[in-house]
């Protein structure tokens, strides 16, 4: 029989020490950014959150192990630097309800390059802030390749924990093994999207990943931030995808994917895809 569990909360709509999952979930459920993880004592809970609540605890493998690296603040030697976002209004959330079909989401994208910025961004009905995410930053590989630049050293910049923590610790290579499932057995939320992922980032040698803390003061974050949440002001029902003249794409990526949407997972629960418990 399993011991009594502390979930702290360092990020949701409440922080602080929970005694049960669901009302842990509560607080992090379909929340951009949460961050949370169970403990066995209450004390251990609380050291993690007054040390700032980052993933970081003992007993996991660190990035060095894994054949992608996540780095922090490191000098920039990349010629060609990427940073993609995705986000969701998501009005579920309010009642602490899932996404609704009517909600906006969107990705976007920034590779510079030569002293030139090239960003798109698109948007999509119903779906999920973790779709947006993957898919993010698949549009740019989609796009650094198609033109030709994926041998090139590159630096890819990101502020999702979710899609860093399934490549740089090998969630990726788990849930192909497992034949697309997670270890619990249950099916992989956005299963079209991470095989592609899979697929896109065997043609990448030199990738190199870097978190950074979203909504602050790093300008290539705060840039696709904003051109997604512009892409998600202009969504309506005759322009459902949000498509503008003002962007300035790298490359012209042909497939209708993010127009259509990936059969079945619109508007998946996938708050729980860390899979941290």
């Amino acid at each position: 029989m399993a011991g009594k569990k502390f979930y702290a909360v360092a990020h949701g709509r409440k922080t602080g020490i929970f005694t049960t999952w669901a009302a842990a979930k509560q607080q992090v459920d379909g929340m951009a950014g949460a961050r949370y993880k169970s403990f066995p004592t209450r004390d251990a809970a609380q050291q993690w959150l007054d040390a700032g609540g980052q993933y970081t605890a003992s007993g996991r493998k660190p990035a060095a192990t894994a054949s992608r690296h996540v780095t922090t603040s490191q000098p920039v030697t990349e010629k060609i630097v990427m940073y993609s976002d995705g986000g969701s209004r998501n009005t579920g959330n309010v009642a602490g309800g899932h996404v609704r079909q009517g909600d906006k989401a969107a990705w976007a994208y920034l590779i510079k390059k030569d002293g030139q910025q090239y960003y798109d961004s698109l948007g999509e009905f119903g779906a999920t802030n973790n779709k947006m995410e993957i898919t993010g930053l698949l549009r740019a590989l989609q796009a650094l390749q198609q033109s030709g630049l994926n041998k090139e050293p590159i630096l890819a910049v990101l502020d999702s924990k979710y899609v860093l923590d399934a490549i740089t610790k090998r969630w990726l290579a788990g849930w192909k093994r497992r034949g697309w499932a997670r270890s619990n057995g249950a099916p992989l939320a956005n299963k079209e999207l991470w095989q592609a992922m899979s697929d896109q980032l065997t043609a990448f040698p030199h990738l190199r990943f870097e978190w950074t803390k979203g909504h602050a003061d790093n300008s290539g974050n705060v840039f696709v931030d904003e051109l997604l949440n512009q892409t998600m002001d202009a969504m309506n029902g005759e322009n459902p995808i949000g498509k503008r003249s003002e962007v300035n794409p790298l490359a012209t990526i042909t497939d209708q994917a993010v127009a259509d949407g990936y059969s079945g997972n619109a508007a998946s629960d996938d708050s729980e895809q860390m899979n941290l418990f």
